[in-house]
């Protein structure tokens, strides 16, 4: 499936790492199987992101094996950031900074690009912060709770980032995981983003374009969408879809 990909997209996202970091020998098949060209993104672990913002316990061994993980594509010139995908519950504030600072420092080298879900860290002092740890941002669509990412076109640092999540308003705070995603956006929705992309595209060195709505192909579907939208070539859209543990 990642080959299949790599013909069409120019870039993935590994939600993989995100719930277990894979020994280096499966990065290393994935970067083999895929041009030179291919780059890739790769989430944090979990328990890097998605533990209490004030836990005093040290960063865990999962954490930091993430960057031995990721060698083979460091050493290729193929990582393009590593996502720092922060929860909801995941508020401004000393203890949220103090998780930020630790994460810089662990990952010191490895570009970092931070994903909010509270509508708080839209705020100047976010950008500053990030500014100052050398962590980007990821611009967000999502349905329009009144807690949640406002869209935006903002960058931080060199990198460009942007994950669509789908807007399914009735499944999103529900038990059903697979439903929240279940979303296929209109053209009339995805042309604004359009505009804002190619905003990014003017501010920052690299741009990463990626849609989480994946419930029965919709992301694959949506990614054509915006390349069209771009003026990219239809049938071989740049905009990917996320990669799942079964798809590497």
């Amino acid at each position: 499936m990642l080959t299949y990909y790599a013909r069409r997209f120019d870039a993935v996202e590994l939600d993989v790492t995100y719930y277990r970091v894979p020994p280096p020998e499966v990065i290393e098949r994935m970067a083999q199987r895929t041009p030179e060209r291919f780059l890739f993104t790769a989430k944090a672990p979990a328990a890097a992101t998605h533990v209490p913002a004030d836990a005093r316990e040290p960063l865990s061994e999962e954490v930091l094996r993430l960057r031995e993980a990721l060698m083979p594509l460091i050493v290729r010139g193929r990582l393009g950031c590593v996502l720092l995908q922060f929860p909801h519950a995941f508020r401004p504030g000393p203890a949220a900074e103090r998780r930020l600072e630790a994460l810089a420092e662990v990952y010191d080298g490895i570009p970092l690009v931070a994903e909010f879900r509270h509508r708080a860290w839209q705020a100047p002092a976010t950008f500053d912060l990030l500014a100052r740890l050398g962590i980007g941002w990821c611009n967000v669509d999502e349905p329009d709770f009144e807690s949640l990412m406002a869209p935006s076109a903002e960058v931080v640092g060199a990198i460009g980032y942007v994950r669509f999540h789908g807007r399914n308003r009735a499944a999103w705070w529900g038990p059903d995981p697979a439903q929240k995603f279940n979303y296929l956006y209109n053209v009339e929705e995805l042309a604004p983003w359009a505009a804002r992309v190619a905003d990014l595209t003017a501010q920052a060195q690299r741009v990463f374009v990626f849609f989480n709505n994946c419930y029965a192909g919709k992301s694959a579907h949506n990614a054509r969408d915006l390349a069209r939208l771009l003026g990219l070539e239809s049938g071989e859209s740049e905009m990917p879809e996320s990669l799942s543990l079964f798809d590497a």
